[in-house]
């Protein structure tokens, strides 16, 4: 398996610069000026700006900056935010851990009630559960998260007052308290991401585990007398999940894409947010780092996808 995972992280780096490439070219490329504000500016004097736009190389050729600031980052210098005025990595890792929480606690969420409501569904098909579990689904995932954001927060807020809309960083309580606050503002949020994903997952666990539970070696199970629980637990459900582990991988950056917009509707303070206040000040190194994170978190989860394979089947091997 060591061999297999460094073979993968070594196809995986020209795949990330050629990401890096593309991303660098297109901003380069975009109209717009990160010091806009000073050329508008009375009191500041116009060779304030030109001095400010040599020092950041920003009249170099494209390739020349691509340059430096790949060096850079392969030096551990991700390179100077133009609005916060503070290090880009710096910016990112006080985003980075709210990100994070929030959408692997969607995610955990999602499985637990994607992954028992689908297979049920599929055992029991066309039965009122079925029907009710499929109803749902349809309408979940046909619901953007921006409009069942705001519909939790005009019920679960204004009309009932159980959590806050506004997610709040400065917390000043402790202790118990201080988990406390945080959960009950991370519910919602959590809710959104979760039932979202949980309403697109269901239909593919169900659809998964219908292919899986007509083959003949499923009848063979039952047919030597193991129990039903028997024959779905062990002989049907980690067959069908490997479909369901790729389509999980391959929509690792609409999750992202779904937690940039949540985070918007909350006000949380997560990494996709820094990146929509980012674009809209045209602060093109931190747009450049995060969008640059979320292409190694897509790549990193295609790489556990692949080894969660091995796990479920035993004839695919690490080759």
């Amino acid at each position: 398996m060591g061999n297999f995972i460094l073979r993968r992280v070594l196809l995986a780096l020209p795949s990330l610069l050629g990401i890096s490439v593309i991303l660098f070219t297109v901003l380069a490329l975009a109209p717009g000026d990160p010091f806009e504000e000073l050329a508008t500016n009375p009191n500041v004097p116009p060779e304030v700006r030109l001095a400010l736009r040599a020092q950041f190389g920003l009249d170099d050729p494209v390739w020349t900056r691509y340059w430096h600031w790949l060096s850079s980052m392969l030096k551990g210098d991700w390179g100077f935010s133009f609005v916060s005025r503070i290090d880009v990595d710096q910016l990112i890792w006080q985003r980075l851990p709210v990100t994070i929480v929030i959408i692997g606690t969607s995610q955990i969420l999602a499985l637990l009630v994607a992954l028992p409501v689908g297979i049920l569904a599929a055992v029991k098909p066309y039965s009122w559960f079925d029907r009710i579990a499929s109803t749902l689904s349809f309408i979940g995932f046909s619901l953007p998260t921006f409009f069942t954001g705001l519909l939790f927060i005009l019920f679960f807020s204004i009309q009932l007052d159980w959590f806050p809309f506004v997610y709040r960083a400065d917390i000043s309580a402790t202790g118990w308290e201080w988990w406390w606050e945080h959960i009950r503002q991370s519910i919602m949020p959590v809710a959104v991401l979760g039932l979202f994903q949980a309403a697109s997952w269901m239909r593919y666990v169900r659809s998964s585990v219908l292919d899986v539970v007509r083959l003949d070696y499923v009848a063979t199970a039952r047919s030597k007398g193991l129990s039903e629980r028997v024959v779905i637990n062990k002989h049907v459900v980690r067959n069908a999940l490997i479909p369901v582990v790729t389509l999980v991988a391959l929509q690792m950056p609409a999750i992202f894409g779904g937690a940039i917009v949540t985070e918007q509707i909350f006000r949380i303070p997560g990494i996709g947010s820094l990146l929509i206040d980012a674009i809209l000040r045209n602060d093109t190194p931190v747009i450049m780092a995060v969008t640059f994170v979320f292409s190694a978190l897509v790549i990193f989860f295609n790489l556990v996808a692949d080894l969660l394979y091995g796990w479920l089947d035993p004839r695919i091997s690490y080759r």
